[in-house]
């Protein structure tokens, strides 16, 4: 029945099972006093919030079950300490597919090494059911062509683009005239 982590937890721990308990949310830097913790046990807690500084210092876990909870999105920067992160069980929470599930995704999409499961929407109805990585590769899929960051590579360079590229080409011209070299950014 505990609602908080324990603040009195031996700091050479390296597994820590708190499941089944009912800690609603993760407070900032909650874990820092066990640097040494390999496997974080976190299911069947109810938690709807973490703070971005929730797992501030465990640069050594490996394995992390989130599972079972009442999490819909992560702010950004819950996951930037798990450095070597291998395992992170997501089953079983109301994951809400909006914008702010984008950080979640594409922090897994970047941590390719990093085994994870049960990432699917559960709100708004319309998604109920999709995969995350579905409903972010439709979120960009609706948008407009023309609301899309520019690259050039995919899309067509637009009237400024071209007045910019002939700007450019006389600062060059004029700096080979005079022997200066200048770097324009911005």
């Amino acid at each position: 029945d505990l609602k908080k982590v324990p603040s009195n937890i031996p700091p050479d721990i390296v597994k820590l099972d708190l499941s089944s308990n009912k800690i609603r949310q993760l407070r900032a830097k909650e874990f820092e006093d066990v640097s040494e913790l390999k496997i974080l046990n976190l299911n069947s807690n109810g938690i709807a919030y973490i703070d971005p500084a929730a797992f501030s210092g465990l640069n050594t876990l490996e394995e992390l079950d989130l599972s079972n909870n009442s999490l819909q999105n992560f702010e950004y920067g819950v996951l930037e300490d798990l450095y070597f992160l291998k395992i992170l069980w997501l089953r079983d929470n109301p994951w809400r597919c909006d914008y702010n599930i984008h950080y979640l995704f594409y922090w897994l999409k970047h941590h390719y090494n990093v085994h994870y499961n049960g990432l699917e929407c559960k709100m708004p109805e319309e998604y109920k059911g999709w995969s995350v990585g579905k409903y972010v590769r439709s979120y960009y899929e609706e948008c407009p062509k023309d609301k899309l960051p520019i690259y050039p590579e995919t899309f067509d360079l637009d009237k400024d683009d071209e007045e910019w590229e002939r700007h450019k080409e006389q600062s060059v011209q004029t700096v080979k005239k005079h022997g200066v070299i200048v770097t324009v950014i911005g």
